[in-house]
């Protein structure tokens, strides 16, 4: 599988990130951290999408910090985004396939488990991972080896369906939440339903939930046009279903 360039097309969102950058096992690390007292051994795992360390995931960050999670996003892209101004009218070319090609697991994994190496040596040992787009493949990654107590994947890409998902309920331990949309090449209508399929109806104990949000595309939840109301309908209700479903199973 590859990207589509709905995966990587960005509507800067209003405000100022908060939080700063760290070095956690060696890897740039953006930290948002609650204002109250909050559990620290327990941590909120931002997948970013393939723009990395971009303004839209940090003010994400901050949100889920004001919830009370510490929030961590690791550069795992190894200082190789997609840049922002990609797929834009006066941007340069840009060979999604070839980004794709420079960023396979064996590449990008090793960066994301120093990270999560930095984080133990911190005493930080429980945690909840969402993932954005390309990160989404990242949190089924950590859920098959159950290292996160918990999964929220938005839009998720880079999935083998309907392998990933059968891996998924055979393996992980880890409540799975789903944000999807109606218009999705990466996570088509076809895998929702298998989703559905695989885990509804009290099939996965460890609980499964799947919010869909009509009028929205693929990237909505981290890169939608806020401008749109549907779009930022489903922006908030996808950040609110995460922040619930951390509440009840982090």
């Amino acid at each position: 599988m590859s990207l589509c360039p709905e995966c990587i097309k960005v509507v800067r969102h209003e405000g100022t990130p908060e939080g700063k950058i760290e070095k956690i096992g060696g890897v740039d690390t953006y930290v948002a951290t609650p204002a109250a007292d909050y559990p620290k051994d327990k941590a909120i795992l931002f997948l970013a999408d393939a723009m990395g360390h971009h303004p839209n995931s940090f003010l994400l960050a901050d949100d889920f910090a004001r919830n009370g999670f510490k929030t961590y996003i690791p550069e795992y892209l190894n200082g190789d985004p997609v840049p922002p101004d990609a797929f834009t009218a006066d941007g340069p070319p840009f060979d999604i396939q070839a980004w794709v090609s420079r960023h396979p697991q064996s590449v990008t994994r090793p960066t994301l488990d120093k990270f999560l190496d930095g984080l133990k040596e911190q005493g930080v040992t429980i945690y909840g991972a969402t993932g954005y787009c390309f990160g989404g493949r990242y949190v089924f990654d950590l859920a098959f080896e159950n290292i996160i107590k918990v999964g929220v994947v938005s839009h998720p890409s880079l999935l083998h369906c309907p392998a990933d998902l059968e891996k998924y309920f055979s393996t992980s331990k880890a409540p799975l939440l789903i944000n999807s949309c109606p218009v999705d090449s990466q996570f088509p209508i076809e895998a929702q339903k298998k989703a559905d399929e695989l885990f509804g109806d009290g099939k996965f104990a460890p609980g499964y939930r799947r919010e869909f949000f009509e009028g929205c595309v693929h990237g909505f939840a981290v890169r939608g046009d806020m401008s749109d109301p549907n779009v930022k309908a489903g922006k908030e209700g996808a950040f609110k279903a995460a922040v619930e479903w951390f509440i009840k199973h982090l």
